[in-house]
């Protein structure tokens, strides 16, 4: 009789182990699906803010290329002491170059050995588009650390996958063991993988959203 029951006890533990071990294994891979998508998603936003980052560094570059350009041709004219066409040049300066030219002259750069050698080298002389650069590359940056955890995340319930099948497999080889003590060590294995699979995947992030 005691064995009977406790025959139907290593049963019904065999069922819960098999039933749990089935819904965890479909939870896993549906996270591990949806993180996966969640990384593409990252990689995604980080090259789309990497070439919007180039785009605007471009820009930099070229507004670069004008204020030299400018600079030049206004330095040479004051220096031939052509004083209508370095006012030409100098109306012409861009917005943002005109505070650093105003700072570097400020600084009186013909007679003090200190000053900085051209209005580029001073704090003054900041461009948005370099700005905006930056802002997107640190963006990028962002999104790939994103992308890299999230493919831990998926690789985690992949984890848990093999795991809860190594649970699944004990609980079923449990049943067809005839001599009970082992049956009880099979099957005590099968629920040690299972609840502490399960403890270890309760602390994991969920992805749900549509």
């Amino acid at each position: 009789m005691t064995s009977r029951r406790a025959g139907a006890w290593v049963e019904v533990v065999s069922t819960v182990v098999l039933s749990l071990a089935a819904v965890a294994i479909a939870w896993s891979g549906y996270q591990a699906s949806r993180w996966t998508g969640e990384q593409a998603k990252a990689f995604s936003r980080a090259n789309a803010a990497r070439l919007e980052s180039t785009r605007w560094s471009n820009l930099a570059n070229s507004q670069t290329e004008i204020d030299v350009a400018t600079f030049t041709q206004w330095v040479n004219s004051y220096a031939r002491k052509e004083t209508e066409l370095a006012d030409f040049y100098r109306k012409r300066f861009r917005k943002e170059f005109k505070p650093a030219v105003e700072a570097w002259i400020a600084t009186r750069p013909l007679r003090n050995p200190d000053a900085p050698l051209t209005p580029f080298a001073t704090s003054q002389y900041r461009l948005a588009a370099n700005v905006e650069a930056e802002r997107l590359q640190a963006k990028a940056g962002a999104e790939a650390a994103v992308a890299t955890r999230n493919i831990q995340r998926a690789t985690n319930y992949i984890l848990g996958v093999v795991l809860f099948s190594s649970a699944l497999f004990f609980g079923g080889i449990s049943t067809r063991i005839g001599n009970p003590r082992a049956r009880a060590v099979v099957l005590g294995l099968g629920c040690v993988v299972l609840l502490s699979t399960l403890a270890w995947i309760a602390t994991f992030p969920i992805s749900v959203s549509i």
